[in-house]
Protein backbone atom coordinates (compact mmCIF):
# COMPACT_ATOMS: atom_id res chain seq x y z
CA UNK A 1 0.00 0.00 0.00
CA UNK A 2 1.36 3.41 -0.95
CA UNK A 3 1.78 5.68 2.07
CA UNK A 4 2.75 9.04 0.62
CA UNK A 5 -0.26 11.35 0.62
CA UNK A 6 -2.64 8.54 1.54
CA UNK A 7 -5.78 9.90 3.15
CA UNK A 8 -7.49 8.72 6.31
CA UNK A 9 -10.45 7.77 4.10
CA UNK A 10 -8.21 5.54 1.94
CA UNK A 11 -6.71 3.94 5.05
CA UNK A 12 -10.18 3.23 6.46
CA UNK A 13 -11.15 1.62 3.13
CA UNK A 14 -8.01 -0.56 2.98
CA UNK A 15 -7.60 -1.62 6.62
CA UNK A 16 -9.87 -3.58 8.91
CA UNK A 17 -11.32 -1.72 11.89
CA UNK A 18 -8.75 -3.21 14.28
CA UNK A 19 -5.85 -2.54 11.88
CA UNK A 20 -6.93 1.09 11.60
CA UNK A 21 -7.45 1.44 15.36
CA UNK A 22 -4.01 0.01 16.18
CA UNK A 23 -1.91 1.67 13.46
CA UNK A 24 -3.63 5.05 13.18
CA UNK A 25 -5.17 5.60 16.63
CA UNK A 26 -2.37 4.05 18.74
CA UNK A 27 -4.67 1.26 19.84
CA UNK A 28 -3.94 -2.17 21.25
CA UNK A 29 -5.61 -5.43 20.32
CA UNK A 30 -6.68 -7.95 22.95
CA UNK A 31 -3.90 -10.21 24.22
CA UNK A 32 -4.02 -13.84 23.10
CA UNK A 33 -6.88 -13.01 20.69
CA UNK A 34 -4.75 -12.11 17.69
CA UNK A 35 -3.37 -14.25 14.86
CA UNK A 36 0.39 -13.98 15.41
CA UNK A 37 0.90 -14.20 19.19
CA UNK A 38 1.53 -17.95 19.00
CA UNK A 39 2.48 -18.28 15.33
CA UNK A 40 5.96 -19.56 14.48
CA UNK A 41 6.10 -20.30 10.74
CA UNK A 42 9.19 -19.12 8.85
CA UNK A 43 8.84 -15.75 7.17
CA UNK A 44 8.84 -12.03 7.73
CA UNK A 45 6.37 -9.57 9.18
CA UNK A 46 5.72 -6.33 7.31
CA UNK A 47 3.86 -3.12 8.15
CA UNK A 48 0.21 -3.67 7.22
CA UNK A 49 0.04 -0.07 5.96
CA UNK A 50 3.26 0.36 3.93
CA UNK A 51 4.54 -3.18 3.39
CA UNK A 52 7.88 -2.20 4.90
CA UNK A 53 9.75 -5.25 6.28
CA UNK A 54 9.85 -5.03 10.07
CA UNK A 55 10.55 -8.36 11.80
CA UNK A 56 11.70 -11.91 11.02
CA UNK A 57 10.36 -15.15 12.43
CA UNK A 58 14.01 -15.97 13.24
CA UNK A 59 13.89 -13.25 15.90
CA UNK A 60 10.45 -14.17 17.27
CA UNK A 61 10.15 -15.86 20.65
CA UNK A 62 7.44 -17.13 22.96
CA UNK A 63 6.96 -14.49 25.67
CA UNK A 64 3.53 -15.52 26.97
CA UNK A 65 2.46 -11.86 26.96
CA UNK A 66 -0.34 -12.36 24.44
CA UNK A 67 1.21 -10.49 21.53
CA UNK A 68 3.95 -11.38 19.05
CA UNK A 69 7.38 -10.75 20.57
CA UNK A 70 10.64 -10.21 18.72
CA UNK A 71 14.20 -9.72 19.98
CA UNK A 72 15.07 -7.18 17.26
CA UNK A 73 13.75 -5.61 14.06
CA UNK A 74 14.78 -6.97 10.68
CA UNK A 75 16.37 -3.57 9.99
CA UNK A 76 16.85 -0.95 12.71
CA UNK A 77 16.21 1.76 10.13
CA UNK A 78 12.67 0.43 9.57
CA UNK A 79 11.40 1.50 12.98
CA UNK A 80 11.38 4.56 15.17
CA UNK A 81 10.86 4.72 18.92
CA UNK A 82 9.53 7.44 21.17
CA UNK A 83 8.54 7.90 24.79
CA UNK A 84 4.96 6.97 25.61
CA UNK A 85 3.65 8.44 28.88
CA UNK A 86 0.01 7.42 28.46
CA UNK A 87 -0.06 4.82 31.25
CA UNK A 88 1.27 4.62 34.80
CA UNK A 89 4.88 4.57 33.64
CA UNK A 90 6.95 5.67 30.69
CA UNK A 91 7.14 3.07 27.96
CA UNK A 92 8.95 3.08 24.63
CA UNK A 93 6.56 3.10 21.69
CA UNK A 94 7.58 1.42 18.41
CA UNK A 95 6.39 2.87 15.09
CA UNK A 96 7.17 2.03 11.48
CA UNK A 97 9.41 4.64 9.91
CA UNK A 98 7.82 5.05 6.48
CA UNK A 99 4.11 4.88 7.37
CA UNK A 100 4.43 6.06 10.97
CA UNK A 101 2.15 3.17 11.99
CA UNK A 102 1.84 2.44 15.70
CA UNK A 103 3.18 -1.10 16.12
CA UNK A 104 3.48 -1.64 19.88
CA UNK A 105 6.19 -1.15 22.50
CA UNK A 106 9.70 -2.36 23.29
CA UNK A 107 10.66 -3.53 26.77
CA UNK A 108 13.99 -4.50 28.35
CA UNK A 109 12.73 -7.84 29.67
CA UNK A 110 13.50 -10.04 26.66
CA UNK A 111 15.78 -13.09 26.68
CA UNK A 112 19.27 -12.04 27.76
CA UNK A 113 20.85 -14.60 25.40
CA UNK A 114 19.30 -12.72 22.47
CA UNK A 115 19.24 -8.92 22.83
CA UNK A 116 17.52 -8.52 26.19
CA UNK A 117 14.76 -6.67 24.36
CA UNK A 118 11.13 -7.65 23.77
CA UNK A 119 9.47 -5.90 20.88
CA UNK A 120 5.83 -6.47 21.84
CA UNK A 121 3.94 -5.87 18.60
CA UNK A 122 0.25 -5.90 17.72
CA UNK A 123 -0.67 -8.55 15.15
CA UNK A 124 -3.08 -6.02 13.63
CA UNK A 125 -0.12 -3.85 12.61
CA UNK A 126 1.54 -6.73 10.77
CA UNK A 127 1.14 -8.85 7.66
CA UNK A 128 3.01 -12.16 7.60
CA UNK A 129 4.79 -13.26 4.44
CA UNK A 130 5.84 -16.90 4.45
CA UNK A 131 9.40 -17.81 3.47
CA UNK A 132 8.18 -19.58 0.34
CA UNK A 133 6.29 -16.44 -0.78
CA UNK A 134 9.08 -13.89 -0.28
CA UNK A 135 10.12 -13.77 -3.95
CA UNK A 136 6.54 -13.70 -5.24
CA UNK A 137 5.65 -10.89 -2.79
CA UNK A 138 8.71 -8.78 -3.69
CA UNK A 139 10.88 -9.48 -0.64
CA UNK A 140 13.61 -11.59 -2.29
CA UNK A 141 16.38 -9.79 -0.35
CA UNK A 142 15.15 -11.42 2.88
CA UNK A 143 15.53 -15.02 1.67
CA UNK A 144 19.11 -15.11 2.96
CA UNK A 145 17.82 -14.86 6.53
CA UNK A 146 16.51 -18.42 6.21
CA UNK A 147 19.52 -20.05 4.54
Amino acid sequence: MKTKNITKKELKENLTDIQYHVTQENGTEKPFENPYHDYFEEGIYVDVVSGEALFSSKDKFKSNCGWPSFSKPINKEAIITKADNKLFRTRTEVRSKNANSHLGHVFEDGPKELTGLRYCINSAALRFIAKEDLVKEGYKEYLSIFE
